[in-house]
């Protein structure tokens, strides 16, 4: 605070006190040497308190003339006083390892001198589209095309993570051409994802490469959207075959791929964030499959309520584009009617 610096028991009796006027600390020029008895110190935010001097009155308590000041209020040892090692002690933790550093992070360290920190280095991760009926956005369309939303869309999750982004841009549905690709994609990066190409149809050859070239671990979800998402690895190199409907391929990148990818780049895992809230609509729900709806929660008199944005079938984006959260629906619940709670996921804490 702006005010007087002095010593708590130089003051007898009730207020006012007037006493004489030391000299003056600022902020980067202290006051030299310790303040004599019987005297105040001019201190401004953030000046060094001068040694043997306990507290700090600020100018609105007080009335200053000349080399006088007449100190109006009580004053108790420690007012308005930072104490040393009040943010931080010697020997203390900074960070944990492990740590993902944000702007917070590195201004904190900064405060704290802290020039070099080691780090983990960012894990190579390759994407690409699979389907002969993708092109790329802007291109004239021809029959039967459609443009490839997955991959610029993945493209930005990722981009969020600590991970450096390969774009092997879009293939054929072609098993040699996708074997090529996820042979130089397991040569040179950490992750692979892949959007298209493990479901059941006559042209989803990604399934079916990487069995023949690595270890699929896992093939099919019991996850509404997002069931024919595949697991496995090539190599050094994890393996996330997406479904191509652009609602399951997000879905699954942000509840599988990206806490694998987290943990991959160092960092430990955290469940993310869930919230209860309030149906505002009815939702149809078949049991056996746990399912995520995209919704849009907002707040009305202190409570959560949430919506879903509509139509739910997994092409639609346009559900994506309205909505800032997932709705939760567990494999074992029915219907739910409005009113009812839910947990949603807010895209803060999943993006």
């Amino acid at each position: 605070m702006d005010g007087y610096a002095l010593r708590s028991t130089d003051l007898t009796g009730p207020p006012p006190h007037t006493m004489d006027i030391a000299g003056t600390s600022l902020a980067g020029h202290p006051f030299a040497g310790e303040a004599p008895s019987g005297k105040a110190v001019r201190i401004v935010t953030g000046a060094p308190v001068p040694q043997g001097l306990d507290a700090v009155v600020i100018q609105e308590d007080c009335d200053a003339d000349g080399n006088t000041v007449t100190i109006r209020e009580r004053v108790d040892p420690g007012n308005n006083i930072r104490s040393t090692g009040l943010d931080i002690q010697a020997g203390q933790t900074l960070f944990s390892a492990g740590t993902r550093l944000s702007a917070f992070h590195v201004g904190w360290m900064s405060a704290c001198g802290v020039v070099d920190v080691s780090v983990f280095s960012r894990p190579r991760v390759a994407i690409f589209s699979t389907g002969d009926e993708l092109v790329e956005p802007g291109a004239a369309l021809g029959p039967g095309q459609i443009y490839d939303a997955n991959r610029h869309l993945l493209h930005l999750i990722l981009c969020r993570l600590p991970v450096e982004v390969d774009d092997f841009g879009i293939l054929p549905d072609e098993p040699d051409r996708i074997r090529a690709a996820l042979e130089q994609a397991a040569g040179t990066c950490n992750a692979i994802v892949t959007s298209g190409g493990v479901s059941v149809g006559d042209a989803d050859w990604v399934k079916q490469v990487v069995e023949d070239m690595g270890d699929l671990q896992f093939w099919k979800l019991n996850l509404k959207p997002g069931k024919p998402m595949a697991y496995g690895r090539l190599g050094k190199a994890m393996f996330f075959g997406l479904p191509g409907n652009p609602v399951s391929s997000v879905v699954t990148a942000l509840l599988l791929a990206k806490p694998a990818l987290l943990k991959l780049s160092g960092c430990p895992y955290q469940p993310p964030l869930s919230l209860p809230a309030r149906l505002k609509n009815a939702i149809t729900h078949r049991r056996g499959r746990e399912e995520y709806q995209r919704g849009f929660i907002a707040e009305q008199n202190g409570e959560i309520f949430v919506s879903s944005t509509g139509d739910q079938s997994s092409n639609r984006l346009a559900t994506f584009a309205a909505a800032n959260c997932l709705i939760r629906i567990p494999k074992g619940s029915d219907d739910l009617d409005e009113g009812s709670m839910v947990f949603v996921l807010p895209f803060a804490g999943l993006l």
